[in-house]
């Protein structure tokens, strides 16, 4: 990802090659980076992505993600992916996988630098030793519940536990005790020993190690004792020879915590850490409490449900690596939180696909219409551009026989005023074909149109030259012979886009309308060898993505990525 967040050619009135006087504004996070490179505290910049593997990844981490990999290629160094498996009750290997194809997807390039921090739980063990000998950690024997009524308040001071001045042997002693698996799970603490009354609640004797009997995705039963997240991360950072530790404004009051750490523990050139704003999306679902009970309660088909944020979702809807790197770009970098319209993130995938993907025309409600004067054993091709907006993408013959398919709002038996598609009596142009005009059409005993006549007239070919006569309507069809049949599936937003994501006890207040699902689609024969992640443009009706779980060579199903008007307007 290239980080610039603005390129400004220097205006300076010289004969130079302007080239020569671009200015380019750096983020406040590169500038420390400059500045440490410059003052010699780094010489090979290293960043990593640390996920905790208890969920899919979503939006928000796609931006640490090409931040953090990022940075690494702007400066020649390294990108280390880590995974902060450092909490086995809710830790799947599931989440591992999942979260390793989406970082390779989005363009993370960790290669061989893969990494867990349960790979250090022998050093992170040595680490809490050493700070017991230094006088820096005790074992404490307060109740969860003690533990939060001794820690204070934002303006009361914190009180000392009764077990904080044990001596250091016996802190020694009991830690080796709770590795071994001496004592109950919740029983006892270690914790570091620093300053109950720091105006940082984060400093006030933190705990750094707690017992738990549980079975870990990577190291099994090996440990009964896990280190606390505050104290593992920085022993990571630290091992793996980080030099900037980028993470989100809510870790900012841990980071007295995190420095702590390394210094106590005496690393040679320690990790920085630099926090940076989140990203919130508006009208979006990325709570992972929230997305678990969609899937639980299968309103959502899973993690990667196409309504969903999460990188999976995107990719499988149709969203691009560039469409989502373009979004970051335009989002920029900052220590300001703020909002983005979802719009946007619409916008980009737009920009993204216009020029690279064909179009089809594809009929979603259809309706038969037959020219019945046109020659029954007669099947013409006609030649039609495969992207007007790139001609580079050549073009592809569609055939045209007796009986198309069109979409059923092209036809109305009694049209409005200023109606210009087909109605009886009305001629419009069907898209690179011929000019028809309704005769007449058959309904059923609801009154519903199950097929339309109409005439042609065969010097209207497109591409003939006529121009006898203009038609105030243009409307695109299928062959019903060689079409193909597929299901289509519109998306909403998930959440009421009105009312705000949740109410007011705290429920997700879903949209009821968020999937319509089209089962009877014709869609032309061109895209029938299309497979998963294939993408098109819908003629008028949007672009649309094959679906990569559902789908099949049999049975098509198309996933609307997004439609082609948009509401946001970039500056």
């Amino acid at each position: 990802m290239d980080m610039e967040t603005g390129k400004i050619a220097a205006e300076n009135g010289s004969d130079n090659n302007p080239a020569d006087n671009e200015i380019i504004s750096k983020n406040f996070i590169e500038q420390i980076i400059e500045k440490d490179i410059k003052e010699g505290r780094c010489t090979t910049v290293v960043t990593r992505f640390p996920p905790e593997p208890n969920g899919y990844l979503h939006i928000g981490h796609a931006k640490s993600i090409l931040l953090n990999n990022g940075l690494a290629r702007e400066y020649g160094g390294r990108f280390n992916l880590r995974f902060d498996d450092t909490n086995p009750t809710k830790e799947k290997t599931e989440f591992v996988e999942s979260i390793i194809a989406d970082v390779k997807w989005i363009g993370g390039e960790f290669e061989d630098r893969l990494f867990f921090a349960s790979d250090y739980f022998d050093q992170m063990y040595e680490g809490a030793l050493k700070l017991i000998k230094k006088g820096k950690a005790y074992v404490c024997d307060l109740s969860p519940d003690e533990i939060r009524e001794y820690r204070g308040t934002l303006t009361e001071p914190g009180k000392e536990s009764p077990y904080r001045n044990r001596s250091i042997e016996e802190n020694l002693k009991l830690f080796v005790e709770m590795k071994e698996g001496k004592y109950e799970d919740g029983s006892k603490v270690l914790r570091a020993k620093i300053d109950m009354a720091s105006p940082n609640i984060n400093m006030r004797d933190p705990i750094i190690y707690r017992i738990a009997r549980m079975t870990h995705h990577n190291t099994g039963d090996k440990w009964c004792i896990y280190p606390m997240y505050d104290f593992a991360h920085p022993i990571e950072d630290a091992i793996e020879g980080i030099t900037h530790s980028i993470c989100t404004l809510e870790f900012e009051d841990h980071r007295p915590l995190y420095d702590w750490v390394v210094t106590e523990l005496e690393y040679e050139n320690p990790p920085k850490q630099i926090e940076f704003a989140k990203m919130y999306l508006t009208n979006v679902i990325t709570g992972k409490r929230y997305i678990k009970k969609l899937v639980e309660e299968g309103i959502v088909d899973g993690w990667d449900d196409p309504r969903l944020v999460s990188i999976s979702a995107l990719r499988r809807r149709g969203f691009t690596p560039e469409s989502i790197k373009m979004f970051m770009e335009l989002c920029g970098v900052s220590k300001s939180q703020s909002s983005v319209d979802y719009s946007m993130l619409e916008y980009c995938i737009r920009e993204d696909l216009k020029l690279k993907r064909p179009r089809a025309m594809a009929v979603l409600d259809p309706v038969k219409l037959v020219i019945t004067n046109y020659p029954e054993d007669i099947t013409e091709f006609m030649e039609v551009p495969n992207n007007q907006e790139n001609e580079e993408m050549g073009n592809r013959v569609v055939p045209f026989s007796r009986e198309l398919y069109i979409d059923r709002e092209d036809f109305k038996a009694e049209p409005p005023k200023k109606y210009f598609r087909l109605f009886p009596g009305n001629e419009v142009r069907l898209m690179n074909a011929y000019f028809v005009t309704c005769t007449d059409y058959i309904a059923d005993e609801n009154g519903v149109v199950t097929e339309i006549h109409a005439t042609y007239d065969p010097k209207t070919r497109s591409g003939s030259g006529f121009n006898e006569r203009k038609v105030k309507g243009t409307i695109h069809w299928v062959d019903a012979r060689t079409s193909v049949k597929a299901e289509v599936r519109l998306y909403e937003n998930i959440v009421d886009e009105e009312k705000g994501v949740y109410n007011e006890d705290g429920s997700l207040n879903l949209n009821p309308n968020s999937i319509t699902v089209l089962k009877d689609c014709r869609i032309e024969h061109s895209v029938e060898d299309a497979k998963a992640y294939d993408s098109f443009q819908f003629l008028r009706h949007g672009y649309f993505c094959v679906d990569s779980k559902d789908s099949a060579k049999d049975h098509l199903v198309f996933n609307r990525i997004v439609s082609l008007k948009s509401s946001y307007k970039p500056d």
